[in-house]
């Protein structure tokens, strides 16, 4: 009996030992785990609460959209870029915003909710906002500035619309040349099932005549 207390005292000793040199590490550890825990509970709950308050205003602007009711549609698409900016109902109102301006005639709205989109949405919903950009500057004959927002490869997707975009920006530019390339590789993604798509784009293609 008297060996086991022996050891036991001796195994207790060690562990005073061990906590005097690595306890404050531990209990640093331990609390930085709780607090990430209790952190990342906190931003979950805070998260599906943005996504909850958006969604509810994306709702309004979808009925102000449906409704024309263009004052509408602009102010909650302006809540929630400012206050909703990190939630995918933010740039969806951007876009649906930018169709509004874009049918009312207001251009550089338009231009400016499109480009909004362009910087901070995700993804395909990012390349489409970047594709419409393109074709308001076309619209605007702001040429080169167009250009660039077709210059970054979108999702294989939009690539074809993005080539045939970019062959109409050139066209009105002026350059047969890079038209003829932008066109024959939009008719090289597009495929053979695309349709009447696919005959309009081989018009274009057929309009600007053989290469010199």
């Amino acid at each position: 009996m008297a060996h086991y207390d022996l050891e036991e005292q001796e195994q207790i000793d060690s562990l005073k030992t061990w906590w005097k040199m690595y306890g404050n590490l531990v209990t640093a550890v331990v609390a930085a785990v709780a607090l990430v825990t209790v952190g990342w509970q906190g931003w979950n709950w805070y998260r599906n609460n943005q996504a909850g308050q958006a969604s509810a205003i994306f709702a309004v602007l979808e009925q102000a959209f449906a409704a024309g009711d263009a004052q509408k549609v602009k102010a909650a698409a302006g809540e929630l870029a400012e206050k909703y900016a990190g939630t995918s109902h933010a740039a969806l109102g951007a876009l649906l915003a930018a169709r509004q301006s874009f049918d009312a005639g207001d251009l550089k709205t338009a231009r400016t909710q499109l480009a909004w989109v362009a910087d901070n949405g995700r993804d395909e919903v990012r390349d489409l906002a970047r594709f419409r950009l393109a074709a308001v500057l076309l619209d605007e004959q702001l040429y080169d500035e167009a250009l660039k927002q077709l210059a970054a490869a979108p999702a294989p997707a939009f690539a074809a619309r993005f080539q045939e975009l970019r062959g109409d920006v050139l066209v009105a530019q002026g350059n047969r040349s890079e038209a003829r390339a932008a066109y024959r590789a939009a008719l090289d993604q597009i495929g053979e099932a695309a349709g009447v798509g696919r005959e309009l784009l081989q018009q274009k293609l057929d309009s600007l005549g053989e290469a010199a």
